[in-house]
């Protein structure tokens, strides 16, 4: 009969619908993943470990072995992260093989599953600004080695295994990458051209390397107006974290992101000293990549306003709205959060912006990739960093990904499985409508993600 349900296999749909999120997946299937077969609920928190870390110790023969406890760092990571995608298959429809289905329904509900994943956890990429390298729009076929290079370099100076990486890289910084021979030719690749067959780029310079279409990479961010220029006569000298700029400097505040001309990494503005010249010093992180000139033009990245009178509270995530921006902010934009002062306090974390909502040509609402860390109350600040790419660089312990499988529906109620492979949980519930004339099929995971170890990532700005 048209209005009934028993055709359709709940554990089927289950099982092909965590293949396809597997298939679909970029990032979440190279960070470390924790799962377990236990039920969970929306807040629940997980305890995971950060692998622990041993030290050789030197003995002679008369010595004993010095015994090392092999404990890990015990991290919580909240499940407050619960995505689903609900379609209806109207009556006529379920005659269609399951494999027509598959490809018209369940395949696209999926995949919209997957995106929201990715979008969280290269969001994360923002957290690991502190190891930036490059230059923000100005990656190119000339000096994406080079950047690539330094990269590495800034793993191996923080310690970061030399296995396990991963670098993944937005649409823009490798079609530049797709113009040397390094990153194309079979013979260079050593692996008799698997890797293009497979649409990767393979392993270079110690990473394997990775496209993304959800990588943040954005250049419509309308950046402050004002310029200020380093005034310093003999410049500044890399790893410096202090630079002193004219009076447009005024315009400054502390929780935004600057970027300064032929260095290019976005900075955090940490605080800020005026001296009696009505110049200001300006204090902020990481430090200089690059030797920095005089008269260097400074600029000024984005800002915003959240518009809430009541506030949103630690946990919320849902959109937040907002005001004081004029044009669209981009999807992958990062953000930071103060509190308004003189100066501005930052808060918690780095955000990234997964979804927007716009009035007119205004963007009046944003939803971040994780909810909130702390509160914030109307008229806090929300900056963005600087139009780049942001392409990651990281080992798989850089970032854990914990799902863990919700209940299924009651039998009587609703036909409904948990299928689960590699790390990943996936829920898929049917139900039959009398008044909708149609199956509702919801296909939902309910995960949490969490920065493991700041040392163990990098960006490679373009």
């Amino acid at each position: 009969m048209a209005n009934t349900i028993d055709a359709y296999i709940p554990e089927l749909w289950a099982n092909e619908s965590v293949m396809i999120l597997l298939e679909k997946m970029v990032i979440a299937n190279l960070v470390h993943r924790d799962f377990s077969n236990e039920i969970a609920k929306f807040g629940d928190i997980v305890h995971t470990r950060k692998p622990a870390e041993f030290k050789a110790k030197r003995k002679v023969n008369a010595d004993e072995v010095t015994v090392q406890d092999a404990s890990a760092d015990d991290i919580q990571v909240p499940l407050n992260q619960h995505f689903h995608t609900s379609f209806r298959i109207l009556d006529g429809e379920e005659t269609k093989s399951f494999k027509q289905l598959r490809d018209e329904y369940l395949e696209p509900a999926v995949d919209s599953i997957s995106r929201e994943i990715d979008l969280v956890l290269l969001g994360l990429s923002h957290e690991f600004n502190v190891n930036s390298e490059g230059e923000a729009q100005g990656i190119t076929s000339t000096n994406i080695k080079e950047a690539i290079i330094n990269t590495r370099k800034r793993m191996n100076i923080n310690k970061a295994h030399d296995q396990n990486r991963n670098l993944i890289l937005s649409p823009d910084t490798e079609a530049e990458a797709l113009k040397l021979d390094l990153f194309v030719s079979a013979d260079k690749l050593g692996d008799e051209g698997t890797a293009m067959r497979e649409a990767s780029l393979g392993r270079k310079l110690q990473f394997d390397t990775w496209m993304a279409q959800n990588t943040p990479s954005y250049s419509t961010l309308v950046n402050n107006a004002s310029q200020p220029l380093v005034d310093l006569a003999a410049g500044y000298q890399v790893g410096d974290t202090v630079i002193h700029v004219d009076t447009a400097g005024s315009a400054l505040v502390v929780g935004q992101y600057i970027t300064i001309a032929d260095e290019g990494v976005p900075h955090l503005v940490t605080a800020l000293g005026s001296l009696a010249t009505e110049d200001i010093d300006v204090t902020f992180t990481p430090g200089l990549r690059k030797v920095v000139a005089d008269d260097a033009v400074v600029t000024i990245s984005a800002q915003a306003l959240v518009d809430e009178a009541a506030g949103y509270a630690n946990g919320y995530g849902k959109e937040l709205t907002i005001n004081g921006y004029t044009g669209i902010i981009p999807v992958g934009a990062g953000v930071k959060l103060a509190t308004a002062g003189t100066p501005n306090v930052l808060l918690d974390g780095v955000y990234s912006v997964i979804a927007t909502t716009e009035t007119a040509t205004d963007t009046t609402g944003l939803t971040l990739n994780r909810p909130l860390l702390t509160p914030v109350v109307n008229d806090d600040v929300i900056f963005f960093t600087p139009n780049a790419n942001y392409n990651f660089a990281f080992h798989r312990n850089a970032i854990t990904m914990v799902t863990r499988p919700l209940a299924a529906a009651p039998r009587g109620l609703a036909l409904s499985s948990v299928a689960s492979a590699n790390g990943v949980g996936i829920r898929v519930t049917i139900t039959y409508s009398g008044e909708k004339q149609g199956v509702l099929v919801t296909v939902d995971v309910l995960m949490g993600v969490q920065v493991l170890d700041r040392d163990l990532g990098a960006i490679l700005i373009g």
